[in-house]
């Protein structure tokens, strides 16, 4: 007993017997998860995808997948997030019919996942978001088809009931299967695609890692295309050619690249053993001819068996067995306890009901196994007798072929027996043996090619003429020579037409003998195939019926102990009849004993009656000493008042002399740092700093925001003597930025001509002085209009010498365009800050002016942009240091001047992301302004965010691509663009959540409309989908365009050249 762990016991003695099973299950389901969800790239275990299906029969639902699933860290880890689709695409198949309600709401999850990896253009990127986009249009398809099952699977009278009788439901029904299919067929590509196929991919783990998808595609695909052919044949039934061309075309489109997924992969090695590929036919069906269908034939992708997994060890076996030797668990069925409620249902009679469920579901796996094995073999037999005709077919083609070339030989030898009789033609003259022999030099080369034949034949017209002068002296035999001519020349045409017919017929005669053998022996191979796939299945079929004779048995077994335990549940029935005929006779006598309490309890009653009214007497006498009590402590209460009254006024005396010792103490602080900054300008040592005069300006204008606001504070502080914590804060920023204003100017003198330079400092020794009069008149106490204009006005003053000395736009020379950075990204800087003040005020003036759901989504969408906002203004400033990290380093250069000059392109690519992003974030303040006000849409909220985004990573990535890998800047900078994106998800879903909540407020009711104007409605609305479709496209084109367009002004306005590689991308390449 000593080795038994006592404390885990003692912990679950307060928990009932269900709990501890719930939470050993739920244990079970996040160990089995978490091992299928790894971060090893290796192929999903099936065990543990088993064991997580089996959980969701368990759960009824995939509420504990998702439970565990959202812990895990698939938005940091590719390779978990690829396992974890892979797992959901299992359990949406195979598991519960309730995972695919349950995972309804997580589709927005899962488009949050495609877009974050949609960003990585390498590894698993582009997979995972090609795999959500797959997930979320198979939710799509169920939701819209809840009949049709996960692995889609179903009878055809199923089918026949989802469509019905009308058109239009076919119609729909063919286009979502269409979709359905592309994102399937797309997603395969997308794998093909990032695999190197001159590699055995595989045979590796990675390789597999990735194909072993496809599985599920191909089991999908599979009844995809057998409900598409029939949907189609049953449409071009009812509809005409024309309207369904659109139809054919995706299908045919989807054939062709169906048929090469399902080639690919038969070739691999991995998925021999895992899946049985079907093939899809030759050619595809003819939907214009009706008979075609009873061609059809389904494929079919068989999935081998698997072994029956090893038993895991049971999670705390030990805290269990400890449990139950500590801990009697038995139930005592001793005297029954009446308390109302029904009795507990018996444990017995749900086994008998999940085992009656397991046998229900057995016989229909049995049913729809030999259904398959049916058809599988009914398919077999039809492609033998498919094999069968042709090879008859192409054995009479070889036999026709033989006698043709029999009797060719026969016309050949006819044709030699003649030419042999003209051979042997008395040779009478010199002129007819010289013919004779041209003639048989040209019998001799008839396989030359047809121009040595032509100079044959003009070299015997030259023969002939000199015959010609011969005539005269054989004048009997001219005759009989040029007869001879005559026949010899037709028989050597007609010989060499003869002789190249049977050369070509020959060839073609044994290239066909040699394809038919060919064919034969495949046709062999292939029959003998088929001879033993018909033996394995009779095989299969043999041993299935065995399974079911035993299942039959293991039924009737079930059966008798069924009647067992219901002649147990008769018997109990009557020993509860017997108990409750004894409880009735308790209960008359408890009866009695109640009548009897009650007369106890009215004389109880009396008796608290008269205690009652002798408490109200004593009651009235202690008001009456209370009330004298009251009127003593009244006249205390108006002694302390006054007192306090006095110390009032004596402390408001104290706190009036501190307010202007602060208030005086404060102003000399400021004044000091204002004379110490003056007095910079005597300082030798100062006389080399230098400044720029654009820095001077930038500094120069926080002075006038400080002057406006140290005039606010200090007439609120004038008007009620309160916020003087607020007007001392005032005076010493604006003591700061003002000397910090001297000092830049001084310095921005010393770089400029000596008169400029002069008048310049002049300038800021009055702004310094003008400054400190304005201290002296906030410290009297009096009004300070004048002094604050004065002081206004001399800063002003200050900035126009400023803007003087800035070199104007002519004078930029473009090999010093560096110069315009800082420029650029402090205006950026200033563009956000004002618009995340706009943003404040906004939601300030929202929270005043409206109330309920327009508040609510007022705020939800301004608290969004003032998030993003932030996060852009850090990811600026972490821009900033990595660029300062860049100049600094050098990169071979000596200034950053130089640096700039050497990476202008560069710094082209930042001057236009800055500009982009101040842009956007003025848009994006706009478009709140106008949405808050009524005017808006919540796309324009969304397209602005989503540009400021895109604005915001060109910006990343320009600073990027200098940076050391391993620099801290460089990871800040990271950090601070995944919280900008982050930011601009959350408010791209705000205007979502604020777009459905007022949608949802402004629903229509369609419970009070009749028949007829549902139908009418309806129509109506058919009409808007296709109008809006069609408008959807043809914005979508115009969007291209514009891109197209804005593409091309900003290359003209950054100065790209044709043929000229972009800098940026040159820096990407060698990074």
């Amino acid at each position: 007993m000593s080795s038994l762990h006592l404390p885990r016991v003692v912990s679950q003695r307060g928990k009932s017997s269900l709990e501890v099973e719930r939470e050993n299950f739920e244990k079970r389901q996040a160990v089995a998860i978490n091992k299928a969800i790894n971060s090893q790239e290796t192929p999903v275990k099936e065990k543990h995808v088993r064991n997580t299906i089996l959980g969701t029969f368990q759960d009824n639902g995939g509420g504990m997948f998702w439970t565990v699933a959202t812990k895990l860290p698939v938005q940091g880890n590719p390779i978990v997030c690829w396992k974890f689709l892979h797992v959901l695409h299992k359990i949406l198949r195979d598991g519960h019919p309730n995972v695919i309600i349950d995972s309804m709401k997580y589709r927005s999850h899962l488009t949050d996942l495609g877009k974050l990896w949609g960003h990585l253009k390498e590894g698993y990127g582009k997979l995972i978001a090609s795999y959500c986009k797959l997930l979320k249009q198979k939710l799509a398809f169920h939701r819209k088809f809840p009949r049709i099952p996960g692995n889609m699977m179903m009878t055809d009278e199923t089918f026949n009931k989802i469509c019905g009788s009308d058109v239009n439901s076919y119609f729909e029904f063919s286009i979502d299967m269409l979709d359905y299919l592309d994102e399937i067929l797309s997603f395969q590509q997308a794998v093909f695609g990032s695999l190197d196929m001159s590699r055995a991919n595989s045979m590796t783990m990675s390789g597999q890692c990735r194909l072993a998808p496809l599985i599920l595609c191909i089991l999908d695909s599979c009844q995809l295309y057998d409900y598409l052919v029939k949907s189609l044949f049953r449409l071009h039934s009812s509809l005409t050619p024309d309207t369904l061309s659109g139809h054919r075309e995706r299908f045919l489109k989807g054939y062709k690249r169906l048929k090469q997924f399902y080639h690919s992969s038969a070739t691999l090695q991995y998925f021999k053993n895992l899946v049985q590929v079907p093939a899809l036919p030759e050619e595809p069906p003819n939907f214009l001819i009706a008979s075609d269908i009873s061609k059809h034939v389904k494929p079919v992708a068989v999935v081998p068996s698997e072994p029956e997994p090893e038993p895991e060890p049971e999670l705390d076996t030990p805290e269990v067995e400890s449990v139950g030797n500590l801990i009697d668990t038995t139930e005592e069925m001793g005297a029954f306890n009446f308390n109302g409620r029904p009795p507990e249902p018996d444990e017995r009679d749900q086994l008998i009901e999940r085992l009656q469920r397991e046998i229900e579901f057995l016989k229909q796996e049995m049913h729809r196994m030999k259904t398959e094995d049916g058809r599988i073999i009914q398919s077999l037999k039809d492609e033998i007798s498919k094999m069968e005709k042709l090879l008859s077919e192409l054995r009479l083609s070889a036999d026709k072929a033989l006698k043709d070339s029999e009797t060719l030989k026969k016309e050949r030898d006819e044709a030699q027996a003649s030419l042999d009789a003209l051979a042997k033609l008395p040779e009478a003259e010199k002129q007819a043996k010289a013919n004779q022999e041209k003639f048989q030099k040209m019998k001799d080369i008839y396989g030359k090619l047809r121009e040595e034949h032509v100079q044959l034949l003009r070299n015997h017209a030259d023969v002939t003429k000199q015959l010609a002068s011969e005539k005269k002296a054989a004048d009997e035999k001219e005759q009989v020579i040029k007869e001879a001519k005559m026949d010899l020349q037709r028989l050597e045409e007609e010989k060499q037409v003869i002789h190249n017919n049977l050369q070509k017929s020959a060839d073609e005669v044994t290239g066909q003998l040699a394809e038919v053998t060919g064919k034969c022996s495949m046709l062999e191979k292939q029959k003998e195939d088929l001879d033993s796939k018909v033996k394995n299945l009779e095989d299969s079929k043999s041993s299935l019926e065995s399974q079911l004779e035993e299942s039959q048995t293991s039924v009737a077994s079930l059966e008798s102990r069924l009647s067992e335990v219901q002649q147990g549940g008769d018997q109990r029935e009557q020993e509860l009849c017997g108990q409750l005929s004894s409880l009735q006779a308790t209960l008359s006598t408890t009866q009695k004993e109640y009548e009897e309490s009650e007369k106890k309890l009215s004389e109880q009653v009396s008796q608290l009656q008269a205690q009652l009214d002798q408490t109200l007497a004593e009651k009235a006498s202690k008001e009456e000493s209370l009330n004298q009590t009251l009127d003593e402590l009244q006249k205390q209460l108006d002694q302390l008042r006054t007192e306090k009254q006095d110390s009032e006024s004596r402390l408001g005396g104290q706190i009036d002399d501190l307010h202007k010792k602060l208030l005086e103490r404060g102003v000399s602080e400021g004044k000091a740092i204002i004379q110490d900054a003056l007095e910079q300008n005597e300082n030798p040592t100062h006389t080399t700093v230098t400044c720029t005069a654009e820095y001077l300006l930038m500094r120069a204008e926080p002075v006038l925001e400080s002057l406006t606001q140290l005039q606010q504070s200090h007439g609120a502080y004038t008007g009620e003597k309160k916020d003087l914590d607020i007007l001392i804060g005032t005076i010493s920023m604006f003591s700061h930025r003002m000397s910090d204003c001297i000092v830049h100017g001084f310095a921005t003198s010393h770089s400029a001509q000596i008169e400029p330079g002069e008048e310049l400092a002049n300038a800021c020794r009055d702004t310094g002085s003008s400054g400190m009069a304005l201290l002296d008149a906030v410290g009297k106490g009096g009004s300070a209009t004048s002094e604050v204009d004065d002081c206004i006005q001399k800063v002003q003053y200050v900035m126009k010498l400023a803007e003087d000395l800035v070199p104007k736009m002519e004078d930029v020379k473009a090999e010093e365009i560096g110069d315009l950075v800082d420029k650029e990204m402090s205006s950026t800087t200033k563009a956000i800050e004002e618009a995340a003040k706009k943003i404040e005020e906004m939601l300030q003036k929202t929270r005043e002016d409206n109330t309920g759901i327009e508040l609510e989504v007022n705020e939800r969408i301004l608290d969004a942009c003032t998030a993003l906002m932030k996060a852009i203004k850090v990811l600026i400033e972490k821009s900033r240091d990595v660029q300062r990290e860049i100049v600094l380093q050098g990169r071979g250069t000596s200034t950053a001047k130089d640096f700039y000059k050497k990476h202008h392109r560069w710094t082209e690519g930042l001057i236009s992301a800055a500009k982009a992003v101040g842009f956007g974030a003025s848009t994006l303040m706009e478009a709140a302004d106008k949405l808050v006000k009524g005017e808006g849409k919540f796309e324009e909220l969304m397209v602005c965010a989503q540009e400021i985004a895109a604005s915001t990573a060109q910006l990343t990535v320009a600073s990027k691509v200098k940076a050391d890998r391993g620099s801290q800047g460089l990871s800040e900078l990271s950090r601070a663009s995944k919280e900008v994106n982050e930011a601009t998800g959350n408010v791209v879903a705000s205007a979502k959540t604020a777009s459905q909540i007022v949608e949802d407020k402004n629903l229509m009711d369609f419970s009070q409309l009749s028949l007829h104007d549902t139908k009418k409605m309806e129509m109506q609305t058919q009409v808007r989908v296709i109008e809006l479709e069609t408008m959807l496209e043809k914005e979508r084109r115009k969007l291209g365009d514009l891109r197209k367009q804005h593409y091309n002004l900003a290359g003209e306005s950054e100065g790209w050249e044709e043929g000229e590689e972009n800098g940026l991308g040159e820096d990407v390449n060698k990074s």
